[in-house]
């Protein structure tokens, strides 16, 4: 096990977001977090990156109290991947992935090779090597995505925390960044925790899945159990259709065409 929630509760004032949370994470898994808007995922995230402080319960890293990391040891086992890059016109991709290694720096000592080795693997598996003396203002919205993981590869963590990161991008892009993503599995076994939209994407790409609603876990299983039809509309409240895909024969979510006339 690398992660443990347990009883996590947080709240803003006397509103709840999130509610006697528990799940547990195993080292290597895919792991995926679902859920409507406001169901308390962000939230979450937080949390796990110590960005929050809960009001009861605990997180549990590799069998220890997060609060007991310093922040650069919490560096070296956690890389965080937002959903899109803010504005950095004046880096360039290596500059920028290079930040990732903060966590193994000091301020008396000069960027070694290992940290110079460290950046270009992680710019070779996002096939990144070619953009790095690119300006991060002039790269696509997949592009900065890769980017953003190459920075958090560079950090050479054990879990690597992704919210939302085919956010904004057209299918082309996501279907590459997807791709990325189950290329660093293969290749690193690093633990994925993901937070998506994408009810396919969660049942297709991951080992397990939590769903959230009203900052309460309502779901915690495998892909085969959430694409039910009312697992998922316990977990969004509304209606889903669903249907085997054609290649694989697993259950996705079909598109709702309404009933409304064109």
């Amino acid at each position: 096990m690398i992660l443990e929630a347990k009883a996590l509760t947080y709240a803003v004032g006397d509103k709840l977001l999130l509610d006697q949370v528990d799940f547990q994470i195993q080292a290597g898994e895919r792991f995926a977090i679902v859920g409507p808007n406001g169901a308390g995922k962000t939230t979450l995230f937080k949390l796990i990156c110590r960005l929050l402080k809960p009001r009861a319960g605990s997180v549990r890293l590799d069998q220890k109290p997060l609060a007991e990391y310093s922040r650069k040891a919490l560096g070296r086992w956690i890389a965080y991947v937002p959903q899109a890059m803010a504005r950095q016109d004046h880096f360039t991709v290596r500059e920028f992935v290079l930040m990732g290694r903060y966590p193994h720096l000091s301020p008396f000592t000069s960027i070694s090779r290992k940290d110079d080795a460290a950046v270009d693997r992680a710019l070779e598996l996002t096939r990144m090597q070619d953009f790095a003396l690119r300006d991060l203002g002039t790269l696509s919205g997949g592009e900065q995505q890769k980017v953003l993981i190459a920075a958090a590869l560079a950090q050479e963590p054990r879990l690597l925390l992704l919210d939302e990161p085919t956010a904004f991008l057209d299918p082309f892009q996501q279907e590459q960044i997807h791709q990325l993503l189950e290329t660093i599995h293969s290749q690193t076994r690093m633990t994925l925790l993901e937070v998506t939209h994408d009810v396919n994407r969660a049942a297709l790409g991951h080992d397990r899945i939590l769903g959230l609603r009203d900052g309460r876990v309502v779901f915690l299983g495998t892909p085969e159990a959430l694409m039910q039809a009312p697992v998922l509309e316990n977990i969004y409240g509304k209606r889903f259709l669903l249907a085997r895909h054609p290649d694989n024969g697993h259950m996705i979510v079909l598109p709702d065409a309404g009933k409304g006339k064109t």
